[in-house]
């Protein structure tokens, strides 16, 4: 019987490391096959309709996306992958990755924070978006990932990690389990 692989969330706002990170950890996984969903491609399959993800009305658009990559990677999980999941996923919208935990799928959640500074610096120098709303849109999520209550114990900080710092930190957080979601 092929082994059940794991989903592993890398999550935090715009600027924190997720896709460069989460790229390689999946490169580098222990598993024999490994997946990167960058969240993020997952809105832009949708053609009408779309509504830009911060903004309030797109909460039924957000969730509709969320379960939909959330099917994609028990799918992959099921196939003995190790998934990667890389995007915005607050606590806010931990719900349906709960669910997941009680079907018995091990899911680990890790979210990366930098300090503002450092994070608008890297998100500002990248962006597709116009400054004055990058700015505003980084500042917004940046605060949504702050004080997080019981999920502080869930946070790497990047700020003064080099990438290289920041894939081994995670790995060893992935090895001991210890950003495991349990319900």
């Amino acid at each position: 019987m092929m082994k059940q692989g794991r989903m592993i969330i890398i999550t935090g706002s715009p600027g924190t490391g997720k896709s460069t990170i989460s790229s390689i950890v999946a490169k580098e996984s222990n598993f024999t096959k490994s997946v990167h969903m960058h969240t993020d491609d997952f809105y832009h399959y949708i053609r009408k309709g779309a509504i830009p993800p911060f903004l309030p009305e797109s909460q039924e658009q957000n969730i509709i996306v969320i379960e939909a990559f959330l099917e994609a990677a028990k799918r992959f999980a099921r196939g003995g992958y190790d998934v990667m999941i890389d995007g915005i996923v607050g606590p806010w919208f931990l719900d349906p990755w709960l669910k997941t935990v009680r079907e018995n799928y091990e899911v680990h959640y890790i979210i990366l924070r930098a300090s503002k500074e450092e994070t608008m610096k890297r998100a500002i120098n990248r962006s597709k978006l116009d400054e004055v709303t990058n700015v505003e849109l980084v500042e917004r999520m940046w605060e949504q990932f702050n004080n997080l209550g019981h999920f502080e114990s869930k946070i790497i900080d990047t700020t003064n990690q080099t990438i290289e710092q920041s894939v081994s930190t995670i790995k060893a957080v992935i090895e001991k389990k210890s950003s495991l979601l349990t319900i």
